[in-house]
């Protein structure tokens, strides 16, 4: 491994000049940063990532293994994305048309999960906390604390920012307590919100 002032690089990895690396980051094996990503505080980047020029990482996040980010792709503080998950950024791609300049921006809010071989279509936003199962295909915009499951997507209950799922209906109202933290979660119209301990 390589120690430098701010964030560790395995010899394997790439890393252009110019990409911005916040602290205590992990670089893994066979990790290629472009130049101009900009990536947080201790964030981890497992073997085979590939993170493009116009991605803004925040901190905290983790990465594992054969996922690619590509550009227009934007993960705020504290994301997880499971092995092998797929983002995108053209909707309508063809070898032989160039749609570089047609780029769906594609947003994860804090704290979200994406499972492991999930795909996220571009142009969608998925919400604080959500939980995106193994496997799933999002093409829609997900709310915050929403699980969701399947292909395409749809929604099966609500997830707490401890990770674990919610006694709520999906829609209409409810509250309910997170054993593991205290915070109280309130239903109101089919949108939670979480009130911390």
């Amino acid at each position: 491994m390589t120690i430098n002032t701010n964030y560790t690089v395995h010899p394997t990895a790439i890393v252009d000049a110019g990409a911005q690396i916040g602290a205590g980051s992990r670089i893994w094996h066979w990790v290629h940063i472009s130049g101009k990503a900009r990536i947080g505080a201790r964030c981890s980047f497992g073997q085979n990532v590939f993170v493009g020029d116009d991605v803004s990482i925040g901190d905290n996040c983790k990465v594992q293994n054969n996922v690619s980010i590509y550009d227009a792709v934007t993960l705020e503080d504290d994301v997880f994305c499971g092995p092998s998950m797929v983002f995108t950024n053209v909707y309508n791609p063809r070898s032989a048309v160039t749609r570089k300049d047609e780029y769906r921006r594609t947003l994860i809010e804090q704290g979200a999960t994406l499972g492991a071989n999930s795909t996220i279509v571009c142009g969608v936003t998925v919400g604080r906390y959500a939980f995106i199962g193994a496997g799933a295909v999002i093409n829609r915009d997900v709310k915050p604390y929403a699980l969701m499951v399947g292909v395409p997507a749809r929604q099966v209950g609500w997830m707490s920012q401890h990770g674990e799922r919610l006694a709520l209906p999906l829609t209409g109202s409810g509250q309910v307590t997170c054993p593991h933290t205290g915070s109280i979660y309130t239903l109101d119209n089919g949108d939670l919100a979480c009130q911390p301990k």
